[in-house]
């Protein structure tokens, strides 16, 4: 008996995003032309209250959909919601302020298939390419971030927000316990994969909106990375 294709999920946190989802949509949906009738966008808001739901309904695909969020606002926390509600086989998380081109999710999904637990969208591997505008102090941010993520991994772009993973991989996860933006770490910490693959990227700045990275969330992200080193060290 053949093997019934694969589905496969996106999920997308938002917070005050709104106005990047048309195009965003629309650029998931060409990239992914080959998986139509297989797969489902879930776009996770944090209360943003910016007519997301008006703009999610007005795009008229029913394999959109908003789940508004409730409690703390929290970019992991969104993710990990987003990925217990999926149903698809292969799983894709990524921005929604269209930093993360859509047209290298067939890229990520290649991987997959090719083996990997789990696909990393970088910034920092071969034939990758970062927007000029993208500020001296990101880049900082960015490479301090990759420094200590090497407390738990050699991957040159362990920061990233643009990765693919495998239904069975998620599920082979630890207690996940993710605080604050960087949800990957907590994954390739907590799912133990086996082969991890880098694809290079171009990546942009953001189109429209604000940068949600502050001083909270670079504290949020040490809290974080505390927890997973009493993980690592626990017996």
């Amino acid at each position: 008996m053949a093997m019934s294709a694969p589905t496969l999920s996106i999920i997308v946190p938002t917070f005050r995003e709104a106005e990047n989802i048309p195009a965003l949509v629309a650029r998931i949906e060409a990239a992914t032309a080959p998986f139509d009738g297989r797969r489902a966008l879930l776009i996770v808001d944090d209360a943003s209250g910016d007519g997301i739901d008006r703009v999610v309904a007005g795009l008229g695909r029913d394999w959109v959909t908003l789940i508004d969020r409730a409690g703390p606002r929290d970019l992991s926390g969104a993710v990990l919601d987003g990925l217990r509600a999926a149903r698809g086989d292969l799983l894709v998380v990524m921005d929604a302020d269209l930093s993360h081109p859509p047209e290298s999710i067939p890229d990520l999904l290649a991987a997959l298939e090719a083996g990997a637990d789990i696909a990393v969208g970088s910034r920092y591997v071969a034939g990758a390419a970062i927007a000029e505008d993208w500020g001296g102090g990101r880049h900082l941010n960015s490479r301090a971030g990759t420094l200590i993520a090497r407390l738990f991994t050699r991957l040159r772009d362990p920061m990233s927000g643009f990765f693919a993973l495998t239904r069975a991989t998620f599920e082979n996860a630890g207690p996940l316990a993710p605080i604050g933006y960087k949800i990957l770490l907590e994954l390739l910490v907590k799912c133990r994969p086996a082969r991890v693959v880098e694809v290079p990227i171009r990546f942009a700045d953001r189109a429209q909106g604000e940068s949600k990275l502050t001083l909270g969330q670079q504290m949020r992200f040490l809290r974080h990375v505390g927890r997973l080193l009493r993980y690592r060290l626990a017996p």
